[in-house]
């Protein structure tokens, strides 16, 4: 182990109220959980639960473990840091179902007394259904992923750790969004039919993959804040800007391309649709 990995293990520490919350939230859901699998036995399976645990564990991974050391050092780890939150754990949370099994799994009085008048409001009920039409989280999750890769933006992020949880917020919270229109996560319901979903899918591996050849094929470092500070490990910021190119371009174009071969075959035939389900992906949703 080199000198500067030991450095960063020493200086870490897990984040406390981040580890409660990622525990209480797991335990909430495992609750609602056993109590929805009393009726729903079929949907919620064990496969649906080790989803959710999954992106939860990956949410604590992302941002708690030593990786959020590695990120500030080196741009390539960065870019784990980012594919994690916006392509591992929104699809692991949502393929859970999460929204049921949360509210049955919170104490009633919380859900009688706060969370029902909320979802009762009728222009916050109005709003979600708003940034989960295609369209606008489309938009909003590759707007957001963009802005914050504008170098002012990210050499801020690093420079000032409230603006750096800020960004993964706004990457978390936006990527769920964008996720959401794919897996319909029961209860909602699929707005866009499987064309649509393939060229939403294809349409976000463009950006993706012009920002990620941008930071590969660049002839120099853009962004200052590894140029300023010396790099611990010894690799020029150059190199390190190409690999964190290299890691966003494959990572990122994996998890859009290959659900959307899964539904090119599905849509032309060659993946056999059960006749006594309705196919889930010609909804727009994955299969689970």
């Amino acid at each position: 182990m080199s000198t500067a990995t030991q450095a960063i293990f020493a200086a870490w520490s897990p984040p406390f109220w981040l580890t409660i919350a990622v525990l209480a939230v797991s335990a909430i859901y495992i609750r609602g959980w056993v109590a929805i699998r009393r009726t729903r036995r079929a949907y919620f399976t064990f496969t649906r639960m080790l989803f959710f645990l999954s992106g939860m564990a990956v949410l604590w991974l992302a941002i708690a473990s030593p990786i959020d050391g590695f990120a500030d050092a080196l741009l390539s780890a960065h870019m784990v840091q980012h594919f994690l939150l916006m392509s591992a754990v929104p699809p692991l949370v949502l393929l859970g179902a999460p929204v049921v099994p949360l509210l049955r799994g919170l104490p009633r009085w919380i859900v009688k007394s706060v969370v029902g008048p909320l979802i009762a409001t009728r222009w916050l009920r109005s709003l979600g259904q708003f940034f989960i039409t295609p369209l606008v989280a489309w938009l909003t999750f590759n707007l957001v992923f963009l802005a914050w890769h504008l170098p002012a933006a990210y050499d801020l992020a690093l420079q000032d750790e409230n603006v750096h949880d800020f960004e993964h917020l706004c990457f978390l919270g936006t990527a769920i969004l964008f996720w959401w229109v794919i897996i319909h996560p029961w209860p909602s319901r699929a707005r866009s039919t499987g064309w649509m979903v393939l060229l939403y899918l294809l349409s976000a591996d463009i950006v993706n993959t012009a920002l990620s050849a941008f930071l590969a094929f660049c002839n120099h470092p853009i962004y200052r804040f590894y140029v300023a500070q010396p790099n611990p490990f010894h690799i020029s910021a150059l190199s390190d800007q190409v690999a964190g190119g290299v890691i966003m371009w494959v990572l990122n174009s994996t998890v859009f391309l290959v659900p959307a071969m899964w539904l090119t075959f599905r849509l032309a035939g060659f993946v056999p649709t059960p006749l006594h389900k309705k196919s889930p992906i010609t909804a727009g949703t994955l299969p689970v």
